[in-house]
């Protein structure tokens, strides 16, 4: 189980996909002498606005999966970082995200598989478990529901965590707040009192709730 003592060594990986675009530049958070059954894709935020695997907020979303036993690969969408390609309005970065799952799948065949992403990113990943029958958990961090419909929630039967800001001036909670309600079961909706957009200094309750929201 996840939730009981991770043995090993953790330790970070630079890896490269190959992408449809061309390579793709990752990092992979595993453990050394522990066969993961758990792993998990986090995706980044908007590429056109600076969303990069490194943001802050992707960074805390993966350290908090990977403490709790997952293996974890954040990766840059196309055209950013060393990622081939130009950015392609969210087509190609959800071809970019099943090549990461993908990469996860052929490393640790037998392992749980959630999907998870912030702002952008989370877009991403709803349309990634929507299309993936395997993703078995989809976190979503400030989905982005004021430039984009979500459909894919109204019907996905996959578990749903959504994690809120209740300050955020991007994506807005009462945005959220209008359509979220319109999603399918089981799900839950977790705020984080007074955070930005970006959980600036709020990234550990931002932990917190993730945690609390898959208990």
């Amino acid at each position: 189980m996840e939730h009981g003592p991770i043995a090993g060594t953790a330790r970070l990986l630079p890896v490269t996909l190959a992408g449809t675009a061309g390579p793709i530049e990752a990092l992979l958070q595993e453990r050394d002498e522990h066969d993961h059954t758990l792993v998990a894709v986090v995706c980044h935020p908007h590429p056109l606005y600076g969303g990069t695997m490194h943001n802050k907020v992707a960074h805390r979303v993966a350290s908090t999966l990977h403490g709790l036993g997952a293996a974890v690969l954040r990766f840059n969408f196309r055209g950013v970082g060393r990622s081939a390609g130009v950015f392609d309005r969210g087509e190609g970065e959800l071809a970019d995200a099943r090549t990461a799952l993908e990469f996860l799948r052929e490393r640790y065949p037998s392992a749980r598989r959630w999907a998870a992403g912030f702002s952008f990113g989370s877009w991403v990943a709803s349309r990634l478990a929507a299309s993936e029958p395997d993703v078995e958990r989809l976190i979503l961090i400030a989905p982005p529901v004021h430039t984009q419909t979500f459909e894919e929630m109204k019907t996905l039967p996959t578990p749903k965590l959504v994690v809120q800001g209740t300050a955020d001036d991007v994506c807005k909670p009462e945005n959220l707040a209008r359509v979220y309600p319109t999603w399918a079961e089981p799900k839950r909706l977790r705020h984080v009192a007074d955070a930005s957009h970006f959980f600036d200094k709020q990234l550990a309750e931002l932990a917190e709730a993730i945690l609390e929201g898959i208990r």
